[in-house]
């Protein structure tokens, strides 16, 4: 009863995976010029291979037999050249189909990164990078091992089965029409097997996507995964996932092999029933030798079409488990797109204005809850609160990250949905906590945000950033390339970078998000250095939990669960007695404790 249930269920899968496969279709169309071409080859691929068993029946019957050993040599002679036009038809016929299949797995991997590119971050918020990339590489790479070398051999033995089947009837009605019997068998058996297969490819999809998933987390986590003494129970848990991975292709592996052994017994079949019928035909003389010996050709001729069809439709339930996956990704909606009139930000002053703003990022969980507040251009606004207050969200909503669920961001009065996501974000620079350096050159680096920079101004925005001096000691100076996540610098020298980065891109609006965070004390006067030339004429948005970082700030806002609970200069805040005094001076004190500690150790 189970495999019954599998059965019908594999049934309804089979008929869900037809969208798929006229979507997939869809990216022939550029090449539709190239079919008469393809067919051409196709055609004269099977006519070669079917006209080699009827031209060596007839010699066997008509020169061998009958010893006219003279026309022997020039029928050989015509043999090989059957036999060597074939075989360039169907090498340039794999070439073309090849190519074309290149070309449109080269599009599809253009599209899966444009996707991934155009993807708001609640996206990839739930989602997994080794996921991700088992979709570009894994799962296109199963497409590509099934179409490119594959594929022409369908083509071409699609249309070689049907030829052979008309030689095969034109030299014995009868024999050939029990012969082709064998066909419906053999479909029947395919298609149980594919639908059996199909349910079984699907989960070793998933399983190498998750193992994929694993691995890259491990990687790049391994220093907290070593510092934690994570070391044995990451290994455990690899295990566990490549051990789900084996039993996946195990259990595909079992069907498809049993599929093979079976096409080879109704072959064998097909040709002891040609032997046994075929040679009482010889023995009534209603069949010569010559006949029989090429109709033995062509039954072989005949189940070998039939095995590379039913091989690829068994390697394409993989495929299309796999396009199923990379279709499921291409379809993810767009949450966060530019408006059908959105315009171009003009050059921004760097007024801000926060009017009722609500945000959620799920339905019912509200993180801030109609935030509302100005700053004017060239004002430096601290953000403090505890951790989830709501801080990172205000700073994410003006760069539209995301968009507010109720309320309205504007900037110089401009309603920020109203202009392009690109023309907002050419003017907004961020410094993080969390550094990002790219596996490239330290100018590349410095220059991500505008590389068409020249190396004269990526040097003035690192003499800005006071990394200057620093980049002339590195072996390369400018053109020295830093390793992956920018392991052979400091966290200081990345931050550094970081800001260098932004000061190249000009922004009238600058967010630092713990930019001096995690950094020795030295580095960090370098650092605060470097972001007090950043300030100059900005409008600044500042995160800070070292509350005296920001008391030269023109603006305090103190967040608690997502609401403005109090704002002012520091001063002012800190005459009021509440949250932010208590919260200032509790900090001061701990400085102070920590610092005599110090000294008395």
């Amino acid at each position: 009863m189970k495999e019954l249930h599998n059965l019908f269920e594999s049934t309804s899968k089979a008929k869900k995976s037809l969208p798929i496969i006229r979507r997939f279709s869809q990216y022939f169309y550029p090449y539709i010029k190239e079919i008469p071409v393809i067919i051409g080859l196709i055609i004269i691929n099977a006519i070669t291979q079917a006209i080699a068993p009827f031209l060596t029946g007839w010699s066997i019957d008509n020169l061998i037999i009958k010893s006219n050993l003279s026309r022997l040599a020039g029928m050989l002679f015509l043999l090989a050249i059957v036999h060597l036009i074939g075989f360039f038809s169907n090498r340039i016929l794999i070439a073309r189909v090849g190519i074309i299949m290149q070309r449109i797995l080269t599009k599809l991997r253009q599209e899966i990164i444009i996707k991934l590119q155009t993807l708001s971050l609640s996206f990839f918020d739930n989602s997994k990078a080794g996921d991700l990339m088992s979709r570009l590489l894994s799962d296109i790479n199963t497409l590509n091992q099934l179409f490119s070398p594959i594929l022409p051999q369908v083509i071409g033995s699609f249309f070689g089965l049907l030829v052979s089947a008309i030689f095969m009837l034109s030299i014995n009605l009868q024999l050939g029409l029990f012969t082709n019997l064998m066909i419906p068998i053999m479909l029947l058996v395919t298609t149980l097997f594919a639908r059996l297969a199909r349910a079984k490819f699907r989960i070793t999809r998933q399983t190498i996507s998750q193992l994929s998933s694993k691995f890259a987390e491990d990687i790049h986590n391994i220093q907290e995964v070593q510092a934690f003494n994570r070391v044995q129970l990451n290994i455990q848990q690899f295990r566990k996932l490549n051990a789900d991975n084996r039993n996946a292709n195990i259990q595909a592996t079992a069907i498809t092999s049993a599929f093979l052994p079976t096409i080879d017994l109704l072959n064998t079949l097909a040709l002891a029933i040609v032997l046994a019928c075929g040679g009482f035909l010889i023995y009534t003389n209603n069949m010569t030798v010559g006949a029989i010996t090429a109709f033995l050709f062509y039954v072989q001729q005949f189940f070998q079409p039939i095995q590379i069809i039913s091989h690829f439709y068994t390697q394409a339930q993989s495929a299309l488990a796999g396009l199923e996956r990379i279709f499921l990704l291409l379809d993810q909606p767009v949450q966060l797109q530019d408006a059908t009139n959105a315009t171009t930000m003009p050059a921004i002053q760097g007024k801000v204005q926060f009017e009722d703003v609500s945000f959620e990022y799920k339905p019912g969980q509200k993180i801030l809850n109609k935030v509302t507040f100005n700053a004017q251009p060239g004002q430096a606004i601290a953000l403090v609160g505890a951790t989830g207050a709501g801080k990172t969200t205000i700073i994410s909503l003006l760069s539209r990250f995301y968009d507010v669920t109720n309320g309205t961001v504007k900037i110089d009065d401009i309603d920020i949905r109203k202009v392009t996501q690109a023309s907002l974000r050419r003017q907004i620079g961020i410094v993080s906590q969390d550094t990002v350096i790219f596996s490239c050159s330290v100018a590349e680096n410095i220059a991500f945000g505008n590389p068409q920079a020249t190396i004269a101004e990526i040097e003035a925005a690192a003499k800005i950033a006071n990394i200057h001096d620093f980049i002339l000691t590195l072996p390369q100076g400018y053109n020295t390339q830093l390793g992956e996540h920018g392991v052979n610098l400091s966290k200081g020298q990345q931050q550094l970078i970081s800001i260098a980065r932004a000061v190249l891109i000009d922004p009238r609006i600058l967010i630092l998000d713990e930019a001096t965070s995690n950094i020795d004390s030295q580095t960090e006067n370098l650092v605060q250095q470097a972001i007090a030339n950043l300030l100059q004429g900005r409008t600044s948005f500042i995160i800070a939990h070292r509350l005296t970082t920001v008391s030269n700030a023109d603006k305090v806002l103190v967040i608690q669960q997502g609401q403005i609970i109090e704002q002012g200069t520091h001063t002012e805040l800190m005459n009021q007695r509440g949250v932010y005094a208590n919260l200032y001076s509790l900090q001061l004190a701990n400085n102070i404790k920590t610092d005599l500690n110090t000294i008395l150790l």
